[in-house]
């Protein structure tokens, strides 16, 4: 466990004088620690309730979503996954149909969500931007630049296809692809800062979306067929079509739910909301913090959401730290 949740633990056993909990009742349990921010947000804030709370002796086995799956096929370990991205998980439906994981919880409630969107003041000065038809009617309102994905991002394929769906190159709205993640990012953040135009691609939940407060572009509907023709490169026929929204979850293996019901009821509650875990990655970004730092951050200022987590006995236990 980091320092400061070591620091964090060590202050509410004092306090509590409870010293001498129990780890032999909970036992041994692995859990996945996915590699980006906010599933290491998620991991560490689970491993401190079920140690501190739950009295288990939690081992954290860095992973991620496809990876961690084939290990619960092959091995029946780690016992919980906190962050796996269904949509982009192919074995995903069929673990869970041959009974090997359960899933238990968006843990990301609203999903991921990714999609166009324009910063919120210029939306407030032309409210008519935040239509897919309003943005092409009007492309000198946007800088007449589409900020999209870095090449080789199925998001960069999927984002051209629909503005040559929707007529981006004859509204002289230029595809501006960019060569990182970061220069996307760096762009957003500039413009914001200088309360400039933007108009692009980005997803929640993200540090940038948490510390700017951006407007999604309505691009319709959702439609399967067009979203699975515009994730290809060579799609014959592109049109707009809304990106689904994913489904993050948090699954255990059915051997865990089995065997601690009252850890499972626990991870069943863990769930963050975008605007909450973008608060936390905004935060965690302009502190340079740890995820465990942020896990500290999000214990000390959020009790009333994860008090609600516990069931009576961690309750007391963590009694403590919710004063």
């Amino acid at each position: 466990m980091n320092r400061k949740l070591k620091q964090l633990a060590a202050s509410a056993a004092f306090a509590a004088g409870l010293a001498g909990s129990a780890h032999a009742e909970c036992g041994d349990v692995s859990i996945t620690q996915m590699d980006w921010e906010s599933a290491i947000v998620v991991t560490s804030v689970s491993t401190f309730l079920l140690e501190q709370g739950y009295g288990c002796n939690v081992t954290v086995i860095p992973s991620a979503s496809v990876p961690a799956l084939a290990s619960v096929s092959e091995t029946g370990k780690p016992d919980i996954l906190t962050e796996i991205w269904a949509n982009s998980a192919t074995a995903y439906d069929k673990l869970i149909e041959d009974g090997v994981i359960r899933e238990l919880t968006d843990v990301l409630s609203d999903g991921g969500v990714e999609g166009f969107w324009i910063p919120d003041y210029l939306a407030e000065a032309h409210p008519e931007l935040t239509t897919l038809q309003g943005v092409v009617a009007n492309p000198e309102l946007v800088g007449k630049r589409f900020h999209n994905c870095p090449e080789g991002w199925t998001c960069q394929v999927i984002g051209t296809n629909i503005t040559l769906a929707a007529g981006f190159e004859q509204a002289g709205i230029e595809n501006w692809i960019h060569g990182s993640g970061e220069t996307l990012a760096a762009s957003l953040a500039s413009a914001y800062d200088n309360k400039e135009p933007w108009f692009g691609y980005y997803w929640a939940p993200t540090s940038l979306l948490g510390r700017y407060s951006m407007v999604p572009v309505d691009i319709g509907p959702h439609d399967p067929e067009v979203h699975e023709c515009n994730r290809d490169r060579e799609c014959a026929t592109p049109k707009i079509g809304a990106w689904p929204a994913s489904k993050v979850a948090t699954v255990v293996t059915n051997s865990f739910a089995e065997s601690h019901p009252e850890e499972t009821a626990l991870m069943k509650n863990v769930s963050f909301t975008n605007d909450i875990m973008g608060a936390l990655l905004a935060w965690k970004q302009e502190n340079k913090a740890s995820g465990e730092e942020a896990a500290v951050y999000f214990l000390n200022n959020y009790k009333d959401i994860w008090r609600g987590w516990l069931n009576d006995a961690a309750r007391a236990q963590l009694s403590a730290l919710l004063q």
